[in-house]
């Protein structure tokens, strides 16, 4: 199956974000996508107040650090 130039253009256009995943992938050998562990020193009044957030709202400490970066 030949695709015409438009046809093409509007695949890459409409999977823009994935194609872009794919070739960081090319270039790194790494998924940019997923989690990863990582450790992190805070003060311990940082440390009551996650855990105070975490009982509150239900959601585990790594998200809610998750959505304060993704707003910034």
């Amino acid at each position: 199956m030949q695709l015409n130039d438009q046809k093409r253009a509007q695949i890459l256009h409409k999977y823009k974000e994935m194609f872009d995943i794919l070739e960081q992938y090319d270039k790194t050998r790494e998924w940019p996508i997923g989690r990863a562990r990582i450790d992190v020193t805070l003060d311990k009044k940082s440390i009551k107040k996650l855990k105070m957030l975490k009982e509150r709202t239900g959601k585990p400490i790594s998200r809610l650090i998750e959505e304060a970066v993704g707003n910034l």
